[in-house]
């Protein structure tokens, strides 16, 4: 009998150091796509992903103790939800997990009180990044911008309402 993936918020003190072994491991393919190895996933410290994580909320998925996904989200101001670094062990991928954490942070900030209540999710991606396309599409994120920031990398931003 196999276990089963828990999915729960994630602790910036204990998780930390694993989501950032985990980035590392899962941003090499983006790095490969694009042939750009500074992209910041890979170049970010564990005290940057310390204050994003208190800065924010990020959740995790579980196989046992093992972190096998996660995924961060932060409120601005003017209640845009910006989701970033949905990560998913390559092994892992394929399984619905990317699409269980998307819903576990748009249903975390759907029922965040006011005075700034979410009114739309947004993320992005690369232009190359199949997958991720297909799956944020499939949640009915639409395209509402692109951005060039490189020579082969231009930024493809999402959002839906919330």
């Amino acid at each position: 009998m196999g276990m089963s993936v828990t999915i729960s918020a994630a602790d910036a003190a204990e998780d930390a150091e694993s989501i950032l072994k985990l980035q590392y491991l899962c941003y090499q393919r983006e790095a490969e796509i694009y042939q750009d190895w500074s992209i910041e996933p890979l170049t970010q410290s564990l005290a940057e992903l310390r204050a994003e994580l208190v800065e924010g909320t990020a959740f995790v998925a579980r196989l046992g103790d093992e972190i096998v996904a996660s995924v961060r989200g932060r409120l601005d101001e003017d209640g845009t939800v910006r989701i970033a670094k949905l990560i998913v062990h390559p092994r892992m991928q394929r399984h619905g997990l990317g699409g269980r954490l998307l819903d576990a942070i748009e249903g975390h900030f759907a029922g965040e009180p006011a005075p700034a209540p979410a009114k739309r999710f947004q993320l992005f991606t690369g232009h190359r990044s199949e997958g991720n396309l297909r799956l944020y599409r499939s949640k009915g994120y639409e395209q509402v911008a692109t951005r060039e920031v490189g020579p082969t990398l231009t930024l493809v931003t999402l959002e839906k309402a919330a």
